[in-house]
C-alpha cells in the first residue's frame, strides 16, 4: 500500500492504460478522481472511451478499496480541466499523484504533407496541450502544497519517428519536451514530473483497449493480424501489457521516486533501444 492516504488524478480512465493505471493506484491505497471525455469526438475516426466504461473503472477501483470521484472532461476545454481539479480538492482535500493519460492516436496514416490543417490541429490539442492544461491547473494545487508527482504517458513515438503518424510522434515528443521543463519548473515546490514511454501494448479485453488495434487500422494493417506483425518488431518478441505501463506509473508516484524527476521511463521491451 504505497500510495495509502493520497489521492491521484488519471486522464483518459476509462479504458485502456488509463484503467489498469487507475485500479493499480487503487490498489496500492490511492482514492481516485477518474477522468475521462466519456464521449466520441469530431475528427476522431473511431469510438473514445464511454461514459459506462467510465463508470466501470470506477467500480473497479472501489473493489479495490478506493473512493472514486468521476467526471466527463475533455482536456481541449480548459475551464473543464479548471472544474475538474477543483471538485478534486473539494472531496478529498490535497491531489498528490496525477497521470496524463488522455490521448488519441488518430487521424493518423498518411504522410506529413498530406495531413490537413484540422487533423494535425486536433492531434496536437488533445495529446500535447491537453497535458499541459493539466499541468497548469494541478501545478498550482501541489506547489500550494509543496509535494506531488505527475506522470505523463508519452510513448516510444517520443523518443523516435514512425512513418504516416507525424502529428502524433510531434504531440508525443513535445510531451517529452514538456515532461522535462516542466520538471525543472516544479522542482523548487518538490512537484516531480516524470514520462513513461509505452511500446506496443496489446489491447487487453479487460481493459476494453483498442489503442494498437487503430494505430493497426491506420497503418492498414488487418486487425487479426495485427499483434503477429507488432509483436515482430519487439527485441523481447512480445507485446507490453497494460499492467506493465501501470507498475511504472505507480513506481513513478511513490515515495520509491522521491529523487525521481525529469525522467522518461520507456516500457517498451527494448524497441528504443535498437
Amino acid at each position: 500500500m504505497r500510495l495509502s492516504g493520497k489521492t491521484a488524478l488519471v486522464t483518459g480512465a476509462a479504458r485502456g492504460i488509463g484503467r489498469a493505471t487507475a485500479v493499480a493506484l487503487a490498489a496500492e491505497g490511492a482514492d481516485l478522481a477518474l477522468l475521462d471525455v466519456g464521449g466520441d469526438i469530431p475528427g476522431v475516426p473511431y469510438p473514445l472511451g464511454s461514459e459506462s466504461q467510465l463508470d466501470h473503472t470506477a467500480t473497479l477501483c472501489r473493489k479495490a478499496g478506493a473512493s472514486v470521484l468521476t467526471a466527463h472532461t475533455d482536456v481541449r476545454d480548459g475551464r473543464a480541466v479548471r472544474e475538474a481539479v477543483t471538485a478534486v480538492g473539494d472531496r478529498f482535500g490535497r491531489l498528490d499523484i496525477v497521470v496524463n493519460n488522455a490521448g488519441i492516436a488518430a487521424p493518423s496514416g498518411k504522410p506529413v504533407h498530406e495531413i490537413d490543417e484540422e487533423e494535425w490541429g486536433l492531434m496536437i490539442d488533445i495529446d500535447l496541450t491537453g497535458a499541459w492544461r493539466v499541468i497548469r491547473e494541478v501545478g498550482r494545487t501541489m506547489c500550494e502544497q509543496r509535494s506531488g508527482s505527475i506522470v505523463n504517458i508519452a510513448s516510444t513515438a517520443g523518443l523516435v519517428g514512425y512513418r504516416h503518424f507525424a502529428g502524433y510522434v510531434a504531440a508525443k515528443h513535445g510531451v517529452i519536451g514538456l515532461t522535462r521543463a516542466a520538471a525543472l519548473d516544479l522542482a523548487p515546490m518538490k512537484v516531480r514530473v516524470n514520462a513513461v514511454c509505452p511500446g506496443s501494448v496489446r489491447d487487453d479485453a479487460v481493459v476494453e483497449g483498442r489503442m494498437l488495434a487503430e494505430i493497426a487500422r491506420a497503418l492498414e494493417v488487418p486487425v487479426g493480424e495485427h499483434e503477429h506483425a507488432f509483436v515482430e518488431a519487439q527485441p523481447m518478441n512480445a507485446l507490453m501489457e497494460p499492467e506493465d505501463v501501470a507498475a511504472a506509473v505507480v513506481y513513478l508516484a511513490s515515495d520509491d521516486a522521491r529523487q525521481v524527476t525529469g525522467s522518461v521511463l520507456t516500457v517498451d521491451g527494448g524497441y528504443s533501444a535498437r
